[in-house]
Formats: C-alpha cells, structure tokens, sequence
C-alpha cells in the first residue's frame, strides 16, 4: 500500500520500554498496526497486548484537544477572566474552551497571586513520568528556578521510591544493575513481590525461556501468580514478610559461611556489625516459620534457596510487591545485601533489578523530579516536600496551586477521602493530560498534549537504556514542554528552546555524570539497541564492575531488624481473622487505564476490577458484588471471582478503574523513609452487597 509508512519508536506503556515498528496511513495520519521489530534488542521480537493493540488512544473521540477553563474558577477570579474574555468559548455548564495562550496567560496570573499572597513554597509540581526526559527535565527547572518552589515530586513516590532510597543508601545508584539480556547469563534468579507475567511480560519472556531449561527459580509472593508454575520454589508467604524473609537468606549464607569472603573484603563496609545483628536476630532464623501454621515448610526452602543463591551466579528482581509497604526501602536494603555478601553484582549475569512501572520512571528520576534530587541526583539548593506531605499542606493552607503532568493524582495515591478533601482546598489546579481524567475532571484548567506516539523526546527504560522515540503521527498539539515553557516566559522565566533537541543538550551538560555523550543524533544511530547510561564515549550495560557508586566507591551494610505486625504476628497468635487485602496489576490494563479503556480488544478483556477470593472461605461471600472497607475508607461494589489461587483469608484486587475506589482502603501508612504508600496490604471487613 503506497500511503503506508513504517516507523520506530517505543513503547508507551511499562518499564520495560519495548522497541516497536509502526505501520502508518500517512494520507490518513493514522496507526494501523504497531509490532515489535524482529531483532529489537529490548522486545526480542515480541510485544505484550497492550503494546500491539494499546493504541487506540492516540485518535480517540474523547482526546482532550482544546484547552478548557473552568466556569467557577474564573468567575472567583474575574480579573483573569477579563484578561482572557476574547477567547473564551461557552463548552457546557461547567467548562469554556479557549487556546493556548489564553489557559497559559490564567495559569500565570494565579500562579503569581497566589505566589504573592502565600509565598513561593504556595505552588507545587507533580507527575511526570509518562511524558518523555525532555518534559521532566524542564517541569523541575521551571519550578525550581522560576517559581522558586522546591516542591517537585512523580509518581515514583507510589511505586520504586522505596528501591531508590535503598539501593543508594548501599550501592549509592537507584537503578538496574544489568541489561535484561543477562537473564540468559545468570545460574539462578530470585523473583519477589513482582507478578512479571502480568506487569512486565517481556522480561518474563526471559525469565521463563531460562527457568524452563534450567530449573532455576525461586519465586516468592502472598498468592499463586503464574511465574510459580516455572519455578523449582514456588514460595507464598504471609504479608509484610518480605523484610523476614530476605534478613533470614542473609541468615542462612552467613551461618553456614556461602559469602564471599574476598568481595566483602575488598569492596564493601560494615559486615561485622551486621553478621552480629543477623545471627543475633530471632526473626532472621529461617525455624522462625515452624511456628507460624501453614508455612512451616519455607523453613527449609528458604535455607535451599539462600545455598543456590549463594553458590551461583544469581540475579534477583524485584517490583512494587516489595516497595509498597511500611519497610520497603528497608526491603530492598535487604535484597542489595544478598548481592553484597556473595559478590553477585558486578557481573555479567549476576547482579540487581528492579523492575520499574511507567515507560519513563527511571528518566523522570534522573531529570531531578524529585524533591531530594537535582538532576543526575545532585543536591538540590533546597529540599522540597514529598507528595503525601504536600496532601498536608494543602490541608493546611499553606499549599495553593498545583501543577501536574498526566499523573493521576486523584486515584492513584492513597486515602482518597483525605485526597478528595486536600485538592479542594487548592486555589488552582494546572493539568496537562491526554483526556479528562479523574484528576483533570477537577482542574481548574486543562491542557490537551501530546502522547508519547505524537512526539520527539527521550525515554528511559527500567535497565538504565535511552531510546529516542519518534512521532507515528502528526500532531497539532504541544509537547508538555512547550507549554511550560509559555507558563516560563509569563513567569518571567527565559526558557528558549526550538525543539525538543535543544532542551536535551542542556540535560547532556546538567546532568553529564550520566548522559554527556547520548546526543540525538547517536541515539537515533542505536534507537534498536539503545544506550545504557552513563554514556560517555561508551556506554555501561553492567554498573558496579570495579567500584559501587557511593562517594567512597564501598558497598555498605545497613542492617534494619524484621518489626513483627499484621498477618504474621496474627498467625503466631492463633488470632488470624478478617481479610488482608493486596493490589496488583492486569496484562490487558495499564495503572489508571486512561490510555488501555480506549482500546476495546484490552478493556473487553477486563472492564472492570475483580476481587479474587480463596474458594475455602466463599461462604463469606454470598453475593455476586461486596463492598470492602477499612479505618479509613470503603470501596464500590466489586464483582468477586472464587479461585484457588489465593490464600485463605487473602484477597486481590486490581485498581485500574477509578470507579472501584480500591485506594480508599489505604490510609497514611508509608515505608518509614520515602513515604510510599503501602498499598500491598491492608485489612478489611467484607459487607456483601
């Protein structure tokens, strides 16, 4: 066909960050088909459903395409109103349309009343990661050094803070150790707190080409996911026991002397102390588990799983299963000692992954969006506050504005009914979506842009790889920076930029440590392959080779005992009685479905969130629907599926549809350090519908 056009780009979706192909109607503008390339180096040829057929989105009706401005807002606000009258279009009851000069113009003369009534910490950026490196990098500049504000935070503060925090206190670098290809390197892999079938697919790929050929699995969860089916140990363990489990394989390869005496010599600090703490720990004695019924037979697995471990060449992954709860970062401390002690990382095929949610995760960290971190993890001139402290501060009156960029704020963070409450207290509230999300449905102004299928910009996948994505289709919208950089100019900002091109050179030379030699024009020249960074004159598919990452160039042990708690300390009382809840993911949907509902062959899959229930306790559930409630919040109805696939007295949801208000249930308890929420665990009361 003469108007078909093929081109590359990646993936919008996961951490994983697929090379794809796309077929293009040029004549049309439109995307026929999106398939992985046959020798894509990320996709191995291979794309998830929602890579193949996610796209609908792009050209949907519902695209949010002309600026919109609430009514209420501007009648509050008449002066603005004024200033703008010219181009303001009557939309419905509640919303006028108008261009872009004219949304921008009211954002910045708010922005500058409230800045000037309560002072500069009065305005906050939130969001980010599913828009490209470009974006990010401008939305911490802009809010750092022309709104004076140090209040930048994304949604990794609801997903890998917490591997972050961890992985720097120890290794001193919050990210992937190896490229996914090393899979096939390694002798052994642990899998924990990660259902990778469903949530990164690609990467199981591997995991399973591997594990089906040598036996050599081990996978750790609180309810049978599919990976289990593969491994040679199929553990399910109770909630909140990963810090148990994990101190106790450190126990066992320091009781029975597998560390590697050399690497601990040579390359790390503070294992004295910390083999004293351990083997001094009632909790980290893998016989803990013989009093705790039903799990009595981990007590052996875990000792076979901490010898194989030790004695090969190992890797372990890790995703929200781990982060999501009140030790998370402690957690993954945890993990990065089991590498440390055994000298499994470094290597080819040994070594650390975390496995990170939105396409664009790990890039929008490393641009500084963040409000502990310039970019490339400097040290900021001022500390902002992280997103559950800003919910504070807006109860409080003390935070006024917000500004956010397709995070979903409003469903996907904790203790909705506080949420709710919080962003009503706002005096305005700046969104830049794809559509009318929860979020935007609150705004006081919105602004439709581009998606990652309709722009120039760099993303940053789960194992550190730079790819430079390229329009399928033609767009007139703005990319999110240009319109930050409008906001910028009103603010009295200098931003200057043509492209997209000419912002990434200003990150090349702010945040050089990591990204000085991936121009564009060399990103393009590998877009199959992609670059790992650092780059330099090369660049660095394994870190830590010679030195880790810290100032002193030492790994550390930081030993954090085991706090005994929730479903654990229920079953060593004999007292477990009502339903822990936990929270995952779905292959057909993708976090808050803006994008996956809008294409039918995925949400026909899954229209809605399902609450798995073990089949020895269906008689609690005489409804086809309950309603589940906590302390802090209820449900809506969910429609409940018996499977012998999870616990007795466990549960599983997932939390794509914002209607479910499955994130009512959470309330404010957060890992200690990093304030993620825990989502993976919460009890609740059951009330049949």
């Amino acid at each position: 066909m003469g108007n078909i056009e093929t081109i590359d780009s990646v993936c919008t979706y996961c951490g994983v960050g697929c090379d794809i192909a796309a077929d293009v109607d040029v004549k049309e503008n439109k995307i026929k088909k999106i398939y992985a390339h046959p020798d894509g180096v990320v996709s191995q040829g291979k794309l998830c459903i929602k890579g193949k057929y996610g796209f609908d989105f792009v050209d949907a009706k519902d695209r949010l395409r002309t600026p919109r401005i609430r009514k209420s807002f501007l009648e509050k606000n008449p002066t603005i109103k004024d200033a703008i009258a010219k181009s303001l279009v009557d939309l419905d009851e509640t919303w006028y349309e108008c261009d872009l000069e004219a949304a921008t113009t009211a954002c910045a003369l708010k922005l500058k009343e409230i800045q000037a009534q309560y002072g500069r910490k009065s305005v906050a950026s939130i969001g980010g990661a599913r828009t490209s490196c470009e974006s990010s990098y401008l939305f911490q500049k802009f809010t750092r050094h022309t709104l004076n504000s140090p209040h930048v935070d994304n949604c990794a503060r609801v997903c890998h803070s917490p591997s972050l925090k961890g992985m720097r206190v120890t290794i001193g670098e919050g990210a992937a150790t190896n490229p996914y290809n090393d899979i096939y390197n390694t002798e052994f892999m642990i899998v924990i707190g990660s259902n990778t079938t469903e949530a990164h697919p690609i990467i199981a790929n591997r995991i399973l080409d591997v594990a089906r050929e040598h036996d050599n699995l081990a996978v750790f969860d609180v309810r049978e996911i599919k990976l289990h089916r593969f491994a040679k140990y199929k553990a399910i363990m109770p909630h909140e026991a990963n810090l148990l489990i994990l101190n106790m394989l450190a126990y066992v390869i320091i009781d029975e002397e597998l560390y590697d005496e050399s690497f601990i010599a040579d390359r790390t600090k503070g294992f004295l102390a910390f083999k004293e703490k351990i083997l001094s720990d009632p909790y980290a004695n893998p016989d803990y588990f013989n009093e705790l019924e039903g799990y009595e037979y981990l007590a052996k697995m875990v000792r076979k799983v901490a010898r194989e471990y030790a004695l090969k060449k190992s890797m372990i992954f890790w995703g929200l299963g781990i982060t999501e709860h009140l030790d998370g970062s402690y957690a993954v401390m945890a993990i990065t000692h089991l590498a440390l002690m055994t000298g499994n990382i470094g290597k080819v095929g040994a070594g650390l992954m975390p496995l990170r949610g939105q396409n664009n995760v790990q890039g929008t960290c490393d641009m500084g969006m963040l409000p502990y971190y310039d970019p490339d993890y400097q040290e900021p001139k001022e500390v902002g506050l992280m997103t559950p402290q800003l919910v504070d501060e807006m109860l409080e009156d003390r935070l006024k504005a917000v500004l956010n960029i397709g995070e979903d704020l409003t469903h996907i963070h904790p203790n909705l009914n506080k949420v709710d409450k919080a962003f009503e207290e706002l005096d305005l509230l700046f969104v830049q979506e794809l559509f009318m999300t929860d979020v935007a449905n609150r705004a006081d102004i919105v602004v439709g842009v581009k998606s990652a299928y309709e722009k120039t910009g760099v993303y940053v996948n789960a194992m550190r790889r730079l790819h430079l994505s390229q329009p399928l289709v033609k767009s007139d919208l703005p990319d999110d920076w240009e319109v930050l950089q409008m906001l910028d100019n009103k603010m009295g900002g200098d931003a200057n930029y043509a492209s997209s091109k000419d912002v990434w050179d200003e990150v090349r030379e702010v945040a050089y440590r990591r990204f000085s030699g991936a121009d564009y024009h060399r990103l393009e020249k590998h877009r199959k392959r992609g670059l790992q960074w650092p780059v330099h004159t090369e660049d660095t598919p394994i870190l830590h080779q010679l030195d880790f990452r810290t100032e002193d160039g030492y790994g550390y042990f930081v030993y954090h005992q085991y706090k005994l708690r929730g479903m654990v300390k229920e079953i060593q009382n004999k007292s477990l009685k009502g339903y822990h809840l936990t929270t995952g993911r779905t292959l057909a949907h993708y976090n808050n479905a803006a994008q996956t509902k809008r294409s039918p062959k995925l949400n026909d899959r899954y229209e809605e969130d399902i609450l798995l229930v073990y089949e020895g306790d269906a008689d609690d559930f005489v409804s086809e629907k309950v309603i589940l409630k906590s302390e802090w919040g209820q449900t809506n109805p969910l429609r409940v599926k018996i499977t012998d696939k999870v616990q007795p007295k466990t549960l599983f949801a997932t939390f794509h549809h914002a209607e479910s208000k499955i994130n009512n249930l959470f309330g404010d308890k957060s890992d200690e350090l990093i304030l993620t929420a825990a989502f993976k665990s919460v009890q609740v009361e059951v009330i049949n519908c």
